[in-house]
């Protein structure tokens, strides 16, 4: 399974359709957001109930012989410590991140039903900070990827060759 991961601002939104696209005959690409339903809306920490319904669907998906590519976000240890993770051999994460002025930006500048007040944006940016810090030493580790001055064509690209790599190896 792969999770490609990230703060929102980051692109995974934009990469994730393109990138479906491309490896349409290879994986599954599902984004998250889908099922961020209140049903599923745990408060606890990590929201165990919501990462452990869709390692149950992943896991579905993934016996028709076609590997999962989740775009949403989600750290090592949200997924690696729930029962559901025998599923899977391995879960590769990528992470789309930026500068963080940049980020605070582009989420200011999306419209107003998103909701995105100053306290989520400081949240968001937290988050992305914590991935460049630790994401060399989460189990397994995370890959990084600056989205902040590049184009998309060139983003799409780099998570194709991070897909297109693992499933070369297996």
């Amino acid at each position: 399974m792969f999770a490609l991961t990230g703060p929102s601002a980051a692109g995974k939104s934009t990469v994730g359709p393109r990138l479906a696209e491309r490896l349409s005959d290879r994986v599954v690409l599902l984004e998250q957001d889908l099922l961020w339903v209140d049903g599923l809306r745990d408060d606890v920490d990590g929201h165990p109930a919501f990462r452990s319904v869709w390692l149950r669907m992943a896991a579905m998906i993934h016996q028709s012989g076609r590997p999962v590519v989740l775009c949403g976000t989600v750290v090592p240890p949200e997924f690696e410590e729930l029962p559901e993770r025998v599923f899977f051999s391995e879960i590769h994460y990528l992470a789309l991140v930026g500068d963080g002025d940049v980020l605070r930006e582009r989420l200011r500048a999306r419209p107003a039903w998103r909701e995105w007040d100053e306290p989520r944006i400081d949240e968001m940016l937290e988050f992305n900070t914590w991935l460049l810090a630790n994401a060399a030493t989460t189990s397994p580790p995370v890959r990084l990827f600056d989205t902040t001055r590049v184009s998309v064509d060139a983003a799409v690209a780099v998570a194709e060759d991070w897909v297109v790599g693992h499933l070369q190896s297996l």
